[in-house]
């Protein structure tokens, strides 16, 4: 038979262990820091008529279809806007951006790579369409530099997936 006294610090040990635990919970998590924010827009990019894009799509600006139309890949007539999602780039987390809502047809999953600086964030980049993930790289992002992946056919035309840091 154990005495009471036994009893008892059993008890308060428990009682510690139980608040010690609250302590740590309550703290915050020093990966969840946030460090920056990614945004990641779909454009919808032909040479046919740009009304297949839909009533949603919305017209771009000179600025980015001039930068579109710089790069050969990416030389369209027509540039839509058909979503856009901006989500925090975390310390030690992974992160997902979804510019079609509510629609998960396109997805970006994001981590942060390495001790981030003021002139970029090196992040590891997956773009998953239908489900599967379809490209997975490294990406060093630079303010007001987006990244542009050509993404596939549709509608008579092309997706265009660009990530940003987000001002």
């Amino acid at each position: 038979m154990k005495s009471p006294l036994h009893s008892y610090i059993c008890l308060l040990v428990t009682l510690l262990a139980i608040f010690s635990a609250g302590k740590t919970f309550g703290q915050e998590d020093p990966g969840r820091t946030k460090i920056g924010k990614l945004e990641v827009t779909v454009y919808f990019a032909t040479n046919g008529d740009p009304a297949a894009a839909g009533e949603r799509a919305a017209e771009i600006s000179e600025e980015t279809s001039a930068r579109f139309q710089s790069e050969e890949q990416l030389k369209f007539t027509h540039y839509r806007a058909l979503g856009a999602d901006t989500q925090p780039i975390f310390r030690s987390y992974e992160n997902w951006a979804q510019p079609l809502k509510p629609s998960d047809e396109i997805l970006v999953r994001f981590e942060n790579r390495n001790q981030p600086n003021d002139d970029e964030i090196s992040l590891d980049l997956e773009l998953w369409l239908a489900r599967k993930k379809i490209l997975k790289t490294d990406a060093l992002l630079r303010p007001g530099i987006p990244l542009f992946v050509l993404g596939p056919e549709w509608r008579g035309g092309r997706l265009i997936i660009a990530t940003a840091l987000a001002k």
